[in-house]
């Protein structure tokens, strides 16, 4: 069952590319074993080299990014196989948040089910949003669930888009189940 959704702030990396899917968020390889470190899998194929070296002008690898709690990410986001386990490496690796303009359905059904807030803006915030993170990187974006917005660095705020039932039981903390058993009560 996921724990209660605080509000948080913390850095965003700027990953703005479209159409992400789940295979560059997590390779197969890291899916092997139950021992496998999730978060170093991360957009494996784009960390890191052949030889497993660092590459050093991925986002992830640079400072202040490779400490990010929020993913600015292009649209449709997740998309490809309903591989939940790329949920899991994001939040293994650290990441709360993933702002996009949209989202794979199976990966945003995933995000909710394990923690993972999938905030979905227009493009017109989302393009301020990515402004602001490579203009004040390393700067702090602040997280309101409960009003679905971010602050910017800036000081400008950003409406999300959530279904209001999935923003309540993740404030909760409810998982699907106790997320119907409300419902009939």
């Amino acid at each position: 069952m996921p724990t209660p959704f605080k509000n948080f702030s913390g850095i965003a990396a700027p990953l703005p590319q479209a159409n992400i899917n789940t295979d560059a968020v997590i390779p197969a390889t890291y899916m092997r074993s139950p021992s496998s470190d999730l978060g170093a899998g991360l957009f494996a194929r784009w960390r890191y080299q052949e030889s497993g070296e660092p590459i050093a002008d991925f986002i992830l690898n640079r400072e202040p990014f490779k400490h990010a709690t929020i993913l600015l990410a292009g649209p449709n986001f997740g998309c490809g196989s309903s591989r939940e386990a790329a949920v899991w490496a994001l939040l293994r690796f650290g990441i709360r948040c993933v702002v996009a303009p949209s989202f794979a359905d199976i990966f945003y059904e995933n995000s909710f089910r394990n923690g993972l807030l999938p905030a979905v803006v227009t493009q017109a915030v989302f393009d301020e949003a990515l402004a602001q993170a490579v203009g004040h990187a390393g700067e702090v974006f602040c997280v309101d669930l409960g009003a679905a917005e971010i602050s910017l660095p800036s000081g400008a705020r950003m409406a999300f888009s959530i279904p209001p039932m999935r923003r309540d039981a993740m404030l909760r903390g409810d998982d699907d189940i106790a997320t119907t058993l409300r419902r009939e009560s």
